[in-house]
């Protein structure tokens, strides 16, 4: 039986970024399913991880110098875009999730979308709280923008995001990314990727 991964993410968090690109390489060549779970880590921080704001208020510090530096090795090492951070940092990604909670059950479609955004984002600064940012993004993908955008509004989908978000609370969740295999087994974080293929490969 394949193992079961779900990547709970939010499109607001670099590392996120980089750990929604190499995940991939990762698991590639084992018996395993990703499955990706759209959440606001906005909500998840102020449930249990308030810290972050705190630490945002010193972000002259030399810990977060140097964090964007190692950011950039990152990206570089994985070969991503990361122009960060951005005038819009830290952007608000509430109508960007639910657009990828309106697509949830597409999961090639929401992969897909969550790609483009990302790069739309850490390449080149786009705002991802314009919805006519997100607009432009699905239409870009042959998709309908304007339907997935009206799509936000509804209650569904808004219930949706926040179920996911508690979830992953419920489950320990702290930061985007946060990574389950098997269900059992909690990661965080594009380092612990190893973690995460080693577990898989059980």
């Amino acid at each position: 039986m394949p193992a079961q991964i779900e990547f709970f993410f939010d499109l607001s968090s670099p590392w996120t970024r980089l750990a929604f690109h190499n995940i991939q390489r990762e698991l590639n060549g084992l018996d395993a399913e990703v499955t990706w779970r759209p959440f606001l880590v906005g909500g998840v921080f102020n449930a249990v991880n308030q810290s972050v704001y705190a630490m945002r208020e010193n972000m002259d510090s030399p810990k977060f110098a140097k964090a964007w530096v190692w950011l950039k090795e990152w990206a570089e090492l994985a070969g991503v875009a990361m122009n960060f951070p951005s005038p819009h940092h830290p952007v608000k990604s509430v109508y960007a999730m639910r657009m990828c909670c309106a697509l949830q059950d597409d999961q090639t479609a929401l992969y897909r979308f969550a790609e483009a955004a990302f790069e739309a984002y850490y390449k080149d600064q786009r705002n991802l709280d314009d919805p006519a940012v997100l607009i432009d993004i699905a239409n870009g993908l042959g998709m309908d923008g304007q339907v997935l955008a009206e799509a936000t509004q509804t209650q569904p989908i808004k219930d949706l995001l926040r179920a996911n978000t508690e979830e992953a609370i419920e489950r320990g969740a702290f930061g985007s990314p946060t990574i389950f295999v098997n269900r059992e087994h909690m990661y965080f974080g594009n380092d612990q990727l190893p973690l995460v293929k080693a577990q898989a490969s059980r």
